[in-house]
């Protein structure tokens, strides 16, 4: 089997473009790769979960930014079956420390280093530090037996301010790549460049040209441009080289492959919807030295591969490649001890680890089975349960209380047995008010003091009722007595609600409560039964009597601020009302006669932040507005004056 490269092009973290699986080793059997490289995550490191680092049979390797937030990043996937880097490291220059350490990569301490570090000389002519140029997590490189492959994340032209850090980096870039292939190494490099190489690689480049008013030989002079065409073996250089890029040493394996074919495009514009019409640009690469130049097979993009503004490039090795004059299968060098001769000797185990790996962090590193953890707890609470049905028996067939209270993991039980007024008068009589709390297992009963908690309250005489506490609201959950069933949980209201006539029999809100004196309270109680079962319902408060308590209120009830509403509003009215509000609005339809799609002009002038609409089609190759064609049409309407006419 061979080794496949792939760079699946930006923010994959974001988008999720798998819907029917979205598990990670899901995408990557879609792709078929055995080393996969991402740009953009735009995630930090508290953000990382399991299905981005867990992924079973994959090593990963992530570098992300210091300091800015969900902002660049790279990623790099190893299928552990089939290759093992033997080295890894975060950065270009070297400056950064491995995880748990404080000697940086570059560090002759250090026993894993990849070399090729820019000289001191060479970090001279940059007009940035190196831990400036290495802060915003945009480079792995990760070293095979094979070769050392460099994944990266250019960055974007945005704006002015953004230019000296875009020249340093890829100034950076370059003389890494060339200091490894001067050192013999077979150099891979892939990734997010952001750079357009010549005019067939971007549908923008005639009108910007255009727009520009520059020449052919100045749009090649770029300097962002011109430092990547030095460093292909066939890139278009206008007049002499810079110092350093004499020679050039890097192959375009995918225009390789594919030299005269127009529209390769792997990014497009999604504000535009362009990639239907594939009105785009060709921006991400796989690079390699010439050194091994005859290694591989094919290569190419995959447009059709859809849930990103860029798509896939991938490259596949051969199966068996010449090595100083000799056939050696490619899985002998993509690890180290694993196969030889094309035949497993071993298995990848964790001493295959790198330091780097993604694994290693401590929020990961040695993590239980997600399933594991859930079936434990399944069993913790099925054995809780089963004690508290145990607990519940024993405590019916030996106490006989007024008031029982039951708490555990599991419910919460309540129950007062029905007694006449005689009956109770005669028991509070001869009994003392007590209260016991089982803290240790009896001898008879073995009550487990960790499932439950028992309260046994008894009222001495009817002076200590519990009319007598401070509290002149009586308060307490009322059970459903027709049903065990848990009742459904609160929804938000519809729109409807909102404008139905309420009925008079609501409860009273708590604002609207009124005062009850104690004697009243007491009269209306005792002429009650209250019944106390088992209930997770929500407190009410408890007022029966009503003719007889306005008789006791007095001067109470004067105090209490009970709101009526002076106009009750027509319900049609409005509804009418709501209708014209939220209805959507007639939309202008275009040359197709299909309806228009709203958009916010952001460019600076006059019309900054105005809304208008134009055709929903996506643009078509030419990228212009087209009559009487399939693509966007030319219709244009300003909101506003399209809702002055209607």
């Amino acid at each position: 089997m061979a080794s496949g490269l792939y760079s699946p092009g930006e923010n994959l973290f974001g988008y999720h473009p798998w819907c029917q699986d979205r598990r990670f080793s899901a995408m990557f059997d879609i792709l078929e790769a055995d080393i996969v490289v991402m740009q953009e995550t735009k995630i930090q490191r508290k953000d990382l979960h399991d299905d981005m680092v867990l992924v079973p049979g994959w090593d990963a390797f992530f570098s992300l930014p210091k300091y800015k937030k969900g902002y660049s990043g790279v990623v790099i996937y190893t299928r552990n079956s089939i290759c093992a880097p033997i080295r890894a490291e975060e950065g270009i220059t070297g400056i950064l420390t491995p995880p748990n350490s404080f000697v940086s990569f570059r560090d002759p301490a250090n026993e894993l280093q990849i070399g090729g570090y820019p000289t001191t000389r060479q970090l001279s002519d940059l007009s940035q530090d190196a831990s400036t140029i290495d802060s915003e997590g945009r480079c792995l490189i990760l070293e095979f037996p094979a070769f050392i492959l460099i994944g990266t994340y250019c960055p974007a032209i945005r704006d002015e301010s953004r230019n000296e850090y875009r020249l340093n980096f890829l100034r950076a870039l370059d003389i890494r790549v060339r200091n490894l292939v001067k050192a013999g190494k077979r150099v891979l490099l892939a990734g997010d460049l952001n750079i357009v190489r010549e005019e067939i690689d971007s549908a923008y480049a005639e009108e910007q040209m255009r727009k520009q008013c520059i020449s052919h030989n100045e749009f090649l002079s770029d300097p962002a441009r011109r430092i990547f065409n030095q460093l292909l073996i066939d890139g278009k250089v206008i007049g002499n080289r810079d110092l350093g890029r004499e020679k050039p040493i890097m192959w375009d394996i995918c225009r390789s492959f594919n030299p005269t074919r127009n529209n390769m495009f792997t990014c497009w514009d999604q504000k535009i919807n362009a990639r239907p019409g594939n009105f785009g640009s060709r921006i991400d690469y796989i690079l390699y030295s010439e050194r091994f130049m005859d290694w591989f097979c094919e290569s190419d993009i995959q447009d059709g591969l859809m849930g990103s503004d860029h798509c896939p490039v991938y490259v596949i090795l051969k199966q068996t490649v010449e090595i100083n004059g000799k056939a050696t299968d490619i899985k002998d060098i993509m690890s180290s001890g694993m196969f030889k001769n094309g035949i497993r000797q071993r298995e990848w185990c964790t001493k295959d680890q790198l330091p780097l790996s993604a694994k290693l962090i401590p929020e990961f590193d040695r993590r239980r089975n997600i399933k594991e953890m859930f079936t434990g707890r399944a069993t913790v609470a099925k054995k809780s349960l089963q004690a508290n049905n145990k607990v519940k028996g024993k405590l019916a067939s030996h106490i006989d209380p007024k008031v029982l209270i039951f708490t555990s993991e599991e419910s919460r039980y309540i129950s007062r047995p029905h007694l006449k007024r005689g009956e109770h008068d005669k028991e509070t009589q001869t009994s003392k008010s007590c209260t016991a709390l089982i803290t240790k297992p009896d001898a008879q009963n073995n009550f487990n003091p960790e499932i439950c908690q028992l309260k046994y309250i008894e009222m001495e005489n009817e002076s200590k009722n519990l009319l007598e506490y401070p509290q002149n609201n009586i308060t307490c959950p009322i059970p459903d007595p027709i049903t065990a069933k848990k009742r459904p949980e609160k929804r938000q209201r519809s729109l409807r609600s909102f404008f139905e006539v309420r009925s008079p029999d609501k409860k009273l809100s708590a604002e609207n409560r009124f005062t009850l004196p104690p004697n009243t309270l007491r009269s209306v109680v005792a002429s009650e039964n209250i019944v106390m079962g088992s209930s997770q319902s929500t407190s009410a408060t408890i007022v029966t009597g009503f003719e007889d308590a306005f008789e006791n209120c007095g001067a109470s009830f004067s105090n209490t601020n009970i709101s009526v509403p002076k106009e009750i509003p027509d319900p049609i009215v409005a509804r009418e009302n709501w209708f014209k509000l939220l209805n959507k609005r007639e939309l202008p339809l275009c040359e197709h006669n299909e309806p228009c799609i709203s958009l916010v002009t952001r460019k600076s002038g006059i019309n900054y932040g105005r809304s208008f609409y134009i055709c929903s089609r996506p643009p078509g190759p030419s990228g212009q507005k087209e009559k009487n064609s399939p693509w966007r049409c030319s219709t244009f309407i300003w909101k506003n004056d399209w809702n002055r006419h209607n």
